[in-house]
């Protein structure tokens, strides 16, 4: 719970009640190597905080998966579009290791937004931090070369290349297995 109430207090004051009720909503979660935490169709009740592991967001196009987004310690996660509107999820979100997670509820999350406008002040500064994030990428993304694109992961999650498949960050990245290794090999 420290690394969670040390990543929110970077961001605003938490005064003693506000720490209290953010105890007291947010719950620890154990999930193993593989385990799903969202699957397609189903609503994004929850907001993850990775405290230890990473989760990859997917979903499917003709067929094929298609890996949207890692996220490693000390990120927030959900299927953002499926939480901000309790709609169902085209995405599913899986553990690539076993995770230590503490998540909260939509309703206990807009419950402390409503009750505590320090926190409402925390939700928009999260919003607008992931928003800022998702924009940048997107809109480099369409004009990166391959080698680039690489680079832009690596410089976003140090290390991932250490801990996700191959196959992976192929499919995140846009391009076959055979081109990343050749491009991580320098080639």
């Amino acid at each position: 719970m420290q690394s969670l109430l040390q990543y929110i207090s970077t961001r605003i004051t938490l005064s003693p009640e506000l720490k209290e009720q953010i105890a007291s909503c947010f719950k620890i979660v154990y999930a193993k190597k593989g385990d799903k935490i969202l699957h397609h169709n189903q609503r994004a009740s929850h907001l993850f905080f990775i405290e230890k592991g990473i989760l990859h967001n997917y979903y499917y196009h003709d067929g094929r998966q298609v890996s949207s987004w890692f996220y490693s310690e000390y990120f927030f996660v959900t299927a953002w579009h499926s939480f901000y509107t309790q709609k169902a999820s085209f995405e599913e979100i899986a553990c690539l290791e076993d995770c230590t997670l503490y998540r909260i509820s939509y309703s206990d999350y807009q419950g402390l937004v409503e009750e505590f406008p320090a926190f409402g002040n925390f939700a928009r500064v999260l919003a607008e931090e992931m928003l800022v994030f998702l924009d940048e990428y997107s809109k480099a993304w369409a004009f990166l070369s391959a080698r680039e694109k690489y680079e832009m992961l690596q410089k976003s999650f140090p290390g991932i290349e250490l801990r996700v498949k191959l196959g992976l960050l192929a499919s995140f990245l846009g391009m076959s297995q055979e081109t990343l290794s050749r491009i991580r090999s320098g080639k």
